[in-house]
């Protein structure tokens, strides 16, 4: 993929799947599920804030969070974690779900295509 010039490796114009500028992992808390999103450059941190949302992730799962996403920056990181509540159907020994721990939710989160940004976007 080309370079904007920022050092991220990728273009901000063009669509970008979070696997190509982040690496994740996730688990449980009982019926909580944490999903850690690193960003591999600074540039990409940047598009991440702006563009990996709260309800992005939500809307990714849609019924299968029966509570709220709330997004955490951790800029020293750089990266995110989300906190999904009642993720989990009840959780660990409860559930009956395949993934009762969790486990695959930054697998999801990191095939999530991000759209291309325009000038304005990255400009904010």
């Amino acid at each position: 993929m080309s370079d904007d010039g920022d050092g991220s490796g990728v273009s901000l114009g063009q669509a970008v799947r979070v696997d190509e500028i982040a690496y994740g992992r996730s688990g449980d808390k009982a019926n909580t599920v944490n999903i850690g999103i690193i960003a591999e450059s600074d540039a990409a941190y940047r598009r991440l804030d702006r563009q990996l949302t709260a309800d992005r992730v939500a809307d990714l799962f849609g019924e299968l969070i029966d509570g709220s996403v709330t997004r955490y920056r951790l800029p020293n990181l750089p990266g995110f974690n989300f906190v999904a509540s009642e993720a989990l159907d009840g959780g660990g020994q409860f559930s009956l779900r395949y993934d009762s721990q969790g486990k695959t939710y930054a697998a999801a989160v990191l095939r999530l295509e991000l759209p291309p940004e325009s000038d304005e976007e990255r400009d904010e």
